[in-house]
């Protein structure tokens, strides 16, 4: 089995991001890749061949600002020491993005050495492993571009060698302990990593020489855990980076932001799978006294660490830690906040002995170290966690099973022994947790309704309990296993231990996804905490006795990634795409835990907004017909007044008030900005938005209501409806030629390029070469007399269109003459217009025909799915035989309202949300429409309609692609000529309004 890798339009989006970077910088063309004696790009230096850069550190930061503002982002003022970041949810593929960039960066501008920094072994092997599964994926889509990838390995630094010397492309994956130990200290050079050492076979040169030399484009995956200290950040500048590119979900320092994957968004646009939380733990009615013993210490006095159930202020019991000892603090009594349930639990004593650690009260009551007085005990419930787990995770190999996707449940602990134990001079043995495990497995697999995965003939679950769970641990030299070390940080320390664990859990992923692996249930202590994630983890289970130190984000970060079936293709139905957390403590702390550890890791901070809030929203001017952002100062402007009108605070906290005003439709705006409202309301209503965390215990099974279907309602709706379309594209050329000539005039005046020489005193040390008492000289390109780019070819590639139709759009704009002065700046600009402008007469010019009566959507397109939805947070009910199915599963609050008012319209007979399969096919991408709707007016005559909800859609989006999709769909239903009518609506009113 192999993992299939699909082409996802944020990801194209951030790569973009990054290679939009260097325009200016002359374009490797297929016909035209060598200029002044040089390869496009790269640059031969005495050591091997280097990039070369071409561009002005402000030629950089302008085209930094500008995809800023195309990405909604905070503009930069400095370039930053060249660092660009990029932030993307964890599971939505951010290896897979940059790796493809450096084959993009390799395209368009030659550059060739790339050097990827990881701060563990988990991840280094990790990287490796996407090389290897996105080789084949990869080869496809750039034929030709040859990549040589290799983990970096100081027994094999001829490696280092052959990447300076490589004209293809060179990947090169290191570990940043692998070069960061005394480099810069002659002084210590036995000490040095070997990389910093000279060596004979290379001349007397030291093989981070050769690395300086290529002058690598540097990329840092997870950089919180890579330069975060002095020592890292000198060694990755000893690297001599052209730049460097900083990939991660959770970013300590954000230099150059340069793309944004929103939390929210990727769960919104089920990028990721979605969460949904099963509380398991102990009733807490709070009317009997609840006592854990923690710990007993004899340290400066005897004293104890109780958990107890304390009364606070605002009334609410919360569970919470004491310290206790027999003299000071010895009463529960004052310690809960005098609840009654605590009287008479006076500490008498505190017995420390080794096997007796106790403490005994004046009511005569004894708790022993692990015991619990009134309340659940601790391994009863984390037999309860297994238990539901087990569960869990049998229900979803019921579901999916038979759609070829293994399922894994993946369990984290925090002392290895409670797994497995090893008894001096004896086999080992299994742990409390296995036992557990197995004695809860054999119980449920057994059971009837389960049967239908271990019978013979049908798909096999093992029934062995031994052999469906295993653990995955760091081994010491006797192949025990034992606790991963931590550094002070919170990381995991690299080891040769570490690294034997990660060789079986990084190499053999596919391995573990197919059905003939026998393991689903996997138990691992911090081995698994970062660096590994597994596509088909469906649940996952915390068993811990002491602090977790594990947060949140980080366990779920090992199950969000999209699930694949047995032949590797990703799954996007998002009732496949669920990822249940079984936690042991309440559904509303842990969501409101995990949104916090969100705002504290990636600086998002839900229900805020800020100055620059609004900037991107775009205006039409009324002379030019030209759109642009209405920038900085005017979205200033808005926060003003929303801070003058009470809706915000200071610091840009979104009110009640707002909030009201928005359910309420009374909120206003200045007059200047009437015309953008909808834009401004969009944009406080995505800032108000929390991450979306479900609750299992509201879960619904959303059914299929058969008498609906094969009614004759749904019959007459779905005949004026199910029809498919063909479509063609009639492109005048006349007209393309006239805009394109009329745009590409309007553009700014093209100046020519500036070219920077820098003169500096070179210091040679045993660190490398730098340079010293720098001084730089700009000016104009056309001073030398360099060969120009082909134009025209460059143009034919990238616009498909013939050369006599570009040809004549150049003389037209009358500005060939400015071509000389910036070839690559002229060339970019002249083809994004083009392709704009082509892409609108491609959407005015598209025709639609019916294929036959024989071409049609199946009403099977509603069965044989089972759906999940929760209700108070994505499910409303729906009124008996008015709607195909029983709830209706919405995506926003738009949809919700206009479901609800659907529901209670008398005059709606029937009504469905079109499942994601009705697509309508168009050159911009497959359509969605939102609605079909069965109308009867006065009682006689009946109405037909299909309905988008453009509130459901951001209105950046709206106005560019979707706005496109919208026209082609209209087109289409349209072309069935049939009763039905297509509709534009944001709110059911509207759409009543318009009938």
């Amino acid at each position: 089995m192999k993992i299939k890798f699909d082409e996802q339009q944020y990801q194209l989006d951030a790569i973009k991001s990054i290679t939009d970077i260097f325009e200016g910088q002359p374009v490797k063309v297929s016909n035209f890749t060598v200029s002044m004696g040089n390869i496009v790009g790269q640059e031969l230096t005495e050591l091997g061949i280097g990039n070369k850069l071409e561009l002005s550190d402000a030629e950089l930061l302008e085209n930094v600002q500008k995809i800023q503002v195309r990405n909604h982002l905070k503009k930069s003022t400095d370039i930053q020491d060249r660092n660009f970041t990029v932030e993307m949810e964890t599971g939505t593929g951010k290896t897979y993005v940059y790796t493809r960039t450096i084959f993009e960066l390799n395209k368009l501008y030659g550059f060739s050495k790339f050097i990827i920094v990881v701060p563990s072994v988990a991840i280094r092997e990790g990287v490796y492993k996407s090389f290897q599964m996105t080789e084949e994926h990869f080869a496809e889509l750039y034929p030709g571009q040859h990549c040589h990838y290799f983990k970096y390995d100081s027994s094999k630094l001829e490696q280092v060698r052959e990447f300076a010397t490589s004209t293809n492309i060179e990947v090169m994956i290191i570990n940043i302990d692998a070069f960061k130990k005394s480099f810069d200290d002659p002084e210590k050079e036995n000490k040095a990593n070997l990389i910093h050492r000279e060596r004979d076979s290379m001349n007397g040169k030291r093989p981070i020489q050769f690395i300086q030399e290529t002058n690598p484009i540097v990329i840092i995956d997870e950089p919180q855990s890579v330069d975060n200290t002095d020592k890292a950040k000198e060694a990755i500048a000893s690297l001599n980076p052209l730049c460097k590119l900083r990939y991660s979900a959770t970013h300590r320092e954000t230099y150059n932001l340069m793309y944004k994957l929103y939390p929210v968004d990727a769960y919104e646009k089920k990028l990721v799978k979605k969460i949904e939380v099963l509380s398991v733990n102990s009733d807490e009615d709070h009317n009997d006294p609840y006592i854990k013993l923690i710990s007993v210490s004899n340290k400066n006095g005897y004293k104890a660490t109780v958990e107890i159930d304390e009364k606070k202020k605002n009334g609410t019991v919360k569970r919470v830690k004491k310290e206790i000892n027999p003299n000071t603090k010895n009463d529960l009594y004052l310690l809960s906040g005098e609840r009654d349930l605590y009287k008479g639990y006076v500490v008498e004593g505190i017995d420390c002995y080794p096997g007796n650690e106790s403490v005994e009260f004046t009511n005569g009551k004894v708790l022993r170290l692990g015991e619990v007085i009134g309340g659940m005990d601790d391994d009863l419930l984390k037999r309860y966690q297994i238990r539901e787990a087990i569960r869990t995770h049998l229900e979803k190999e019921r579901r999916l099973v038979h759609k070829g996707i293994k399922v894994l449940t993946l369990f984290f602990i925090d002392k290895v022994e409670n797994y497995r134990i090893y008894p001096k001079g004896q086999p080992w043995q299994k742990g409390k947790y296995a036992k557990m495990f197995e004695e809860e497995y054999e119980k449920l697999i057994n059971l009837p309704k389960y049967q239908s995965l271990w019978k013979e003939d049908q798909y096999i679950v093992n029934r062995n309990a031994e052999e469906v769970h295993n653990g995955y641990f760091s081994q010491d030299k006797k192949g025990q296993f034992k606790d991963s070390r931590m550094n002070k940080d919170g990381s995991l320390r690299s080891n040769k231990d570490d690294e034997s664990t990660f060789e079986l859990i990084m190499k053999e992923k596919e391995k573990l996804l197919s059905f003939d692996t026998p393991l689903r249930f996997i138990f691992s202590h911090s081995a698994l905490k970062e660096g590994w994630d597994n596509p088909n983890v469906f649940q996952i289970c915390t068993l811990v006795e002491t602090k977790d130190t594990f947060t949140k984000r980080q366990k779920i970060g090992r199950g969000l990634r999209l699930a694949v079936n047995q032949e590797g293709k990703r799954q996007y139905d998002e009732d496949v795409n669920i990822l249940t957390v079984i936690a042991n403590e309440s559904y509303q702390e842990f969501a409101e835990t995990l949104q916090k550890e969100m705002e504290e890791e990636t600086g998002v901070k839900f229900g805020y907004l800020e100055e620059h809030s609004f900037a991107t929203i775009t205006k039409v001017d009324e002379e030019t017909g030209q759109e642009s952002a209405i920038g900085y100062d005017q979205s200033a402007q808005i926060f003003a007044y929303l801070l003058k009108e009470n809706y915000v605070t200071k610091q840009g906290k979104v009110k009640d008030t707002l909030k009201e005003a928005l359910v309420k439709e009374t909120f206003e705006v200045p007059a200047e900005f009437e015309e953008i409202k909808e834009d401004i309301e969009n944009i406080i209503r995505r800032s108000i938005k929390k991450l979306p965390v479900f609750n299992k215990k509201d879960e619904v099974t959303i059914k299929l209501n058969k008498e609906v279907l094969l009614g004759d309602d749904f019959k007459q709706l779905w005949d004026q409806i199910k029809y498919k379309t063909t479509y063609s594209v009639d492109l005048d050329v006349e007209t393309l030629k006239k805009r394109c000539i009329e745009e590409i005039k309007k553009l700014e005046p093209f100046k020519a390029r500036k070219i920077k020489r820098e003169n500096a005193i070179l210091k040679v040390e045993h660190s490398g070469v730098s340079g010293e008492g720098q001084t730089m000289r700009v000016y104009e390109a056309l001073e030398e007399k360099r060969r120009l780019p082909d134009i025209l070819r460059y143009l034919q590639e990238q616009t498909h269109l013939k050369r006599r139709t570009l040809v004549e759009i150049l003389i037209g704009s009358e500005r060939l003459n400015e071509f000389e002065k910036n070839p690559q700046a002229f060339m970019e600009a002249v083809m994004k217009v083009i392709n704009r402008e082509k892409k609108k007469l491609i959407v005015d010019g598209i025709k639609y025909e019916r294929i036959g009566d024989h071409h049609y959507y199946q009403q099977s397109l509603f069965e044989n799915k089972e759906l999940v939805g929760y209700m108070k947070a994505n499910a409303v009910e729906v009124s008996k035989n008015k709607s195909v199915y029983d709830y209706i599963r919405y995506d926003s609050n738009t949809e919700r309202a206009f479901a609800e008012k659907l529901n209670n319209d008398e005059d709606v007979k029937l009504f469905v949300k079109l499942p994601s399969s009705f697509v309508i096919d168009t050159p911009l991408g497959n359509y969605n429409p939102d609605w079909a709707i069965l109308m009867e007016k006065e009682g006689v005559e009946k109405l037909y309609f299909v309905v988008e909800t453009k509130g459901s859609t951001d209105q950046e989006d709206l106005r560019l692609k979707e706005d496109g999709k919208i026209q082609c769909g209209r087109k289409h239903f349209e072309a069935l000529q049939t009763e039905v009518e297509y509709k534009l609506a944001d709110s059911y009113d509207m759409l009543k309004e318009s009938i």
